[in-house]
């Protein structure tokens, strides 16, 4: 799982400090599915996290969404419709979520049904055999606590679909996070929200829906979160990167996209950019301190690899600004995250 504190993250970027956490973050993840046909990626898939790992094994903590089942066989729950997608990974491919270092995956999400009960469970059983935390899934695990170097983290997660736990049941989140603020020093919020498409880059106010669903109010989302105790809100669903802000003094990114899904979803353009948000946050208080924003972008087949011209970190940069010019978080062209 994620390593120990080390002197410095890759690339220097977040220096570890006696005082600070460096929390790693990133969108959805989908190896590579046998479902309706196989499309595995090559070596097994010991390569989709070749140029990512070095940031996600350094990380204090680990986190991402799990976008499917890690299930043998089954039935798809999905019809056969144009929208209709199921995603089924073999469980053997969970070794590359721990050599990445991953701790925690979230199941809050519109894939993690596609094989009903029997994928569920499938999954639940990989991943607890692989040592990796999860939550999300309504009536299951509502959320995890796990302790790494000291630090004691409570980690939650919400989606839209019927079996999830929702973002819009205020009532609920609210719940959740107090259990998490009575007994962790560190809050994390995972959430699946907001309408899809390349066309859905910008973040915008009041609510969103999707072929007639409603994916949630994620600004009130986010910032209800942190009201009731989190240091850290992260989102997925969009297919494409959204604004990042500081609000009280604690981080949210509204959508860190796609991330390794090599196979089963579009890559084009900005629907193939896969960034890893690294941040540093204080150890007492949650509170952020400086981040990074590394910049990958999706090969089909492959997965995240390096990209030199950074245009992931700009893209972000471009709409934090236009979206939420009033926060006092700052991007560089080369990701680099601070203060005003």
């Amino acid at each position: 799982m994620a390593a120990s504190v080390a002197d410095t993250i890759t690339d220097k970027t977040c220096v570890v400090q006696a005082d600070t956490l460096v929390i790693a973050m990133c969108g959805d993840i989908m190896m590579g599915t046998t479902y309706p046909s196989v499309q595995l990626p090559a070596n097994g898939g010991r390569d989709v996290f070749l140029d990512t790992k070095a940031i996600t094994q350094s990380a204090n903590l680990a986190l991402g969404n799990l976008e499917g089942t890690l299930l043998e066989g089954g039935k798809s729950t999905k019809g056969s419709g144009p929208h209709s997608f199921s995603f089924r990974t073999p469980p053997a491919y969970v070794e590359w979520l721990v050599d990445a270092g991953y701790d925690y995956v979230s199941q809050a999400n519109n894939h993690a049904n596609d094989f009903g009960t029997e994928g569920i469970l499938s999954t639940e059983r990989t991943l607890d055999s692989a040592g990796i935390a999860f939550s999300g899934i309504n009536g299951r695990r509502e959320s995890a606590v796990m302790e790494r170097d000291g630090v004691r983290y409570g980690i939650c997660a919400f989606g839209h679909n019927r079996y999830t736990l929702k973002h819009r049941d205020l009532q609920t989140v609210e719940r959740i996070l107090d259990d998490l603020r009575a007994k962790c020093d560190i809050v994390i919020v995972s959430f699946h929200g907001g309408a899809e498409g390349r066309d859905k880059r910008h973040l915008p106010p009041g609510s969103e829906s999707f072929l007639g669903e409603d994916r949630g109010a994620l600004r009130e989302f986010a910032h209800f979160c942190i009201d009731h105790g989190a240091d850290i809100v992260f989102g997925h669903g969009p297919h494409v990167v959204r604004a990042m802000e500081v609000y009280k003094g604690k981080f949210v990114a509204y959508s860190l996209g796609n991330f390794c899904t090599p196979y089963g979803m579009s890559l084009t353009g900005i629907s193939g950019y896969s960034p890893v948000a690294e941040v540093r946050i204080l150890r007492q208080g949650g509170n952020f301190v400086d981040g990074q924003i590394h910049s990958f972008i999706q090969q089909k087949g492959v997965g995240p690899r390096r990209d030199a011209t950074c245009a992931v970190a700009r893209e972000i940069r471009t709409l934090s600004r236009e979206d939420i010019p009033t926060s006092p978080l700052r991007i560089s062209e080369s990701g680099a995250m601070t203060l005003e």
